[in-house]
Order: structure tokens, then C-alpha cells, then sequence
């Protein structure tokens, strides 16, 4: 299981590009000082989240949100005992069918945003940076079946502010 202070110590680490994401950082960090269990969905309509930019060959995956209507990177909720990463690649296989890996030696923790999302909950979401193999996507049953590659001046039009941040850093990281 991922500590709070594990938490702490990462987001604090984290260097914003703007200053939607400032603003974020600080609301994420002030919502970990009070959150016992922050990755824990049950314990607080504020919880952590995990989601991923993937980076391939096609440019970028994304998928239309079943509740939400709107096209996003996959992610979602952490499990008892995961990490953020763990999560992250966890929720790509079930929205996409890919099994994405770390883009890089060390996890690139490429976004933070803190969000409202369905039935009232506020998502303190950790964006990684993952490369999918140049696959077609799958989605698991149950999931968003409206999903699939991207090219990045395509996705960046239909993407939210949050997403074109993310999407931004990943195309400057994935040069």
C-alpha cells in the first residue's frame, strides 16, 4: 500500500508547467494533509486517482468517459495496495486492452490535476507517462467501447485543459 507520506513526497516533487497545475499541486497537497487513507474511494468523496498519456507509434490513446461524454486519457481509482503506477498501467489494460510500460527507466509522473468528477467526488489525479505497443484497443467488458489512437493536434482539439497539459508534456518528453 502507497503511504501518505509516499504521497506528499512525490506531489511536493512534482514541478508544475502552469499555473492551472500550481493551483492543483496546492490543493492536492492541502487535501493529503487531511486525507487518512487518500487512496481509499470509500473513505472520502476526495481520494487519489491514477490515469496515463500513452505515447506510441500512432500518437495517443483516448477514450470517450461512459458518464462523463467527454474523450480522456484511461484511468481510475487505486486498488487496496497499489501505487499510483501500478494503477495507472492497471487501468490502461482494462480501458484499453494494452499492457503499457513505463516510458523510460524511472515512472514519469507527467501531470497533476485535481478535478470533480460523477456522483460528487473530487479526483486528486497523478498522470503518468506510458508507451503502448501499436496495437488496436480492446476495451475490457463493461468499459467504454468509444476508444482509440489519436494523433496529438487531434487529440489536443478535443482534450479539456487538464488533458492538453498532459498531452503537451508528453509530446515534449516523447521527442
Amino acid at each position: 500500500m502507497v503511504e501518505r507520506s509516499e504521497l506528499i513526497e512525490l506531489v511536493s516533487a512534482h514541478e508544475p508547467s502552469d499555473e492551472l497545475e500550481r493551483r492543483a499541486k496546492a490543493s492536492f497537497l492541502a487535501e493529503l494533509g487531511r486525507l487518512e487513507r487518500p487512496w481509499d474511494q470509500h473513505a472520502d468523496p476526495v481520494h487519489v486517482t491514477a490515469s496515463a498519456v500513452l505515447v506510441g507509434a500512432r500518437g495517443t490513446i483516448l477514450h470517450r468517459h461512459r458518464r462523463l461524454g467527454r474523450w480522456l486519457q484511461p484511468g481510475g481509482h487505486l486498488e487496496e495496495g497499489e501505487s499510483p503506477e501500478e494503477a495507472a498501467v492497471r487501468e490502461v489494460r482494462e480501458e484499453t486492452g494494452l499492457e503499457a510500460h513505463r516510458f523510460g527507466a524511472d515512472p514519469l509522473l507527467l501531470r497533476i490535476d485535481v478535478h470533480r468528477a460523477a456522483l460528487g467526488h473530487t479526483h486528486l489525479d497523478l498522470c503518468y507517462l506510458l508507451e503502448a505497443p501499436d496495437d488496436d484497443p480492446v476495451p475490457g467488458e463493461g468499459e467504454s467501447p468509444a476508444v482509440r489512437w489519436w494523433g496529438w493536434d487531434e487529440a489536443m482539439a478535443v482534450a479539456d485543459e487538464p488533458l492538453r497539459g498532459a498531452l503537451g508534456a508528453a509530446v515534449e518528453v516523447a521527442r
